[in-house]
């Protein structure tokens, strides 16, 4: 059996809200930005979601990975510091990014290198697991989870039984009607903003304006936002995108906290030097020119001055100190305000720090690594 054809028998029939029936047999499907017009016999952009005889199927029933993660690894840094994320991804992508680091996952059905075995569970084997390892949030990630957006809903529906937070770690390639079918499961979201150029976004397969839109429905909406950049020299790095970019996320909100991170050779993409830590703090001297309030660099611990900290933005207390996802010092109040002025910091808090999970990510079964730090 091909792996196309062990997806294909890993479906379910598509959530109403994101289906429409054109001329023609073809159906339009509005999981993500692409918003294609499906043929009979055809799939997405994706290569997961498929018009059969007139009914669009869509991933359901399995999982191409499960890890535990320390929630910063997301990255989260305003949102429950030191939880453990039960992170669970399936297969599939509606982009093609020539620098992924999840490739084995995400062009699973493009690439013939890639791809990971479906392994069959079910939503409440997948919550209960969660539980029963200390997890205190839910988090789809690996592939593109808006593409696989029944399967998360049911699997996010056992989790917040069970008072699990859930969240997203997604490009962002969305639509209203996929983040309104969203909407009532989902705590937080992390959205990839690889780019604040078109041309850029249509090299990797899709569009600037659907991920802008999805970012400022998700602030309206009052979901927890976070946005990350990864840095790639001579692709998005321009003193004039990342104004523009840290500008636009600014107009939306000053308290998104953004991410500036470090690329490394990957995939495709292995002829381009890694991002320095100059870099990062170029970048981040010009998204809080822009006025974001927090700007983080990510993944080179101990080389970014204070720019692995969360902050007070009114005393400059620092509040969170990181080294890369372990958390050094926590300082917030049960409110989560700053101690020394009293200023809220914006987030998602718990009333108290019950210490780290772990700082280091490691398989569900591999109990060896877990450990309270």
């Amino acid at each position: 059996m091909t792996l196309q054809e062990a997806l294909v028998a890993r479906t379910t029939d598509a959530a109403p809200e994101l289906v429409e029936p054109l001329d023609k047999g073809r159906l339009r499907c509005y999981a993500c930005g692409h918003q294609c017009p499906i043929p009979e016999g055809a799939s997405g952009v994706c290569k997961v979601r498929f018009n059969d005889h007139g009914v669009l199927r869509v991933p359901f029933g399995y999982v191409g990975g499960v890890q535990c993660d320390p929630i910063e690894k997301k990255p989260f840094f305003h949102a429950y510091p030191g939880a453990l994320a039960f992170s669970l991804g399936m297969l599939g992508c509606d982009l093609h990014c020539s620098y992924c680091q999840n490739w084995v996952t995400s062009q699973a059905l493009r690439d013939p290198v890639a791809g990971a075995p479906p392994r069959d569970v079910d939503p409440v084997t997948l919550a209960e697991d969660a539980l029963s390892l200390g997890a205190q949030v839910m988090v789809s990630t690996y592939n593109e989870p808006l593409i696989t957006v029944e399967w998360a809903v049911a699997v996010f529906k056992e989790a917040r039984r069970r008072g699990l937070v859930t969240g997203f770690v997604s490009n962002g390639n969305g639509t209203e009607r996929v983040l309104d079918y969203l909407r009532p499961h989902i705590d937080l979201y992390k959205v990839d903003l690889k780019s604040f150029n078109d041309r850029r976004y249509r090299e990797l397969g899709g569009r600037l304006q659907p991920i802008l839109d999805t970012i400022a429905w998700l602030s309206r909406a009052g979901v927890w936002v976070e946005i990350v950049t990864l840095l790639i020299p001579g692709f998005n790095d321009s003193e004039d995108e990342l104004r523009g970019l840290t500008t636009f996320l600014a107009g939306v909100s000053v308290d998104i906290p953004w991410h500036v991170t470090a690329f490394h050779p990957d995939y495709h993409m292995t002829e381009v030097g890694a991002t320095t830590p100059a870099m990062l703090q170029r970048a981040a001297r010009i998204g809080r020119d822009a006025g974001l309030k927090f700007v983080y660099a990510g993944n080179l611990p101990g080389r970014v001055g204070d720019l692995e900290h969360t902050s007070c933005h009114s005393c400059r207390e620092t509040l969170i100190a990181r080294y890369g996802y372990l958390i050094q010092k926590y300082a917030l109040d049960p409110d989560g305000n700053c101690p020394t002025c009293g200023t809220h910091l914006p987030g998602r808090w718990s009333r108290a720090f019950a210490g780290q999970r772990t700082s280091t990510p490691f398989l569900p079964h591999d109990r060896s690594r877990f450990s309270i730090i």
